[in-house]
């Protein structure tokens, strides 16, 4: 069997992974107003379906929407301001894009680790390493 014959083998048996929008579905986040805080309802749906440390990414949205927050007993992140679900749901999906999909073959198989003091992402689908800027 020579080469061609190898590679149209390979690619006859691999299968289709489809679209990483289609295997990666985070859930819309439910925000709701209490005084002077928002409470994301189903922010630990959202980091399990995410497979993200739970800290991590209520740092990210800190940062992103610029306020202070924490996560509650129940789970839920609440965020100092008021803020909309359009807002929050933009500063996930930054995170999404920074932290979650691959910058090279854009599938969500990833997870994140130290490599030499930096966090980087690192895809187990196609192998690529990507530095953050975290």
């Amino acid at each position: 069997m020579d080469y061609e014959d190898k590679l149209d083998r390979a690619l006859e048996e691999t299968p289709d992974i489809g679209d990483e929008s289609a295997r990666l579905s985070v859930p819309d986040p439910e925000v709701r107003q209490e005084g002077n805080v928002t409470v994301y309802e189903n922010f630990q749906d959202t980091v399990t379906t995410l497979s993200r440390d739970p800290e991590h990414v209520l740092k990210f949205l800190q940062n992103e929407v610029g306020t202070s927050a924490h996560i509650d007993e129940s789970g839920r992140a609440r965020l100092t301001g008021s803020f909309s679900e359009r807002r929050v749901s933009d500063a996930l999906d930054a995170y999404v894009e920074e932290f979650v999909t691959c910058s090279e073959c854009g599938l969500p198989d990833t997870r994140l680790e130290k490599e030499k003091g930096t966090l980087v992402v690192r895809c187990e689908a196609c192998g690529a390493l990507s530095p953050t800027s975290a």
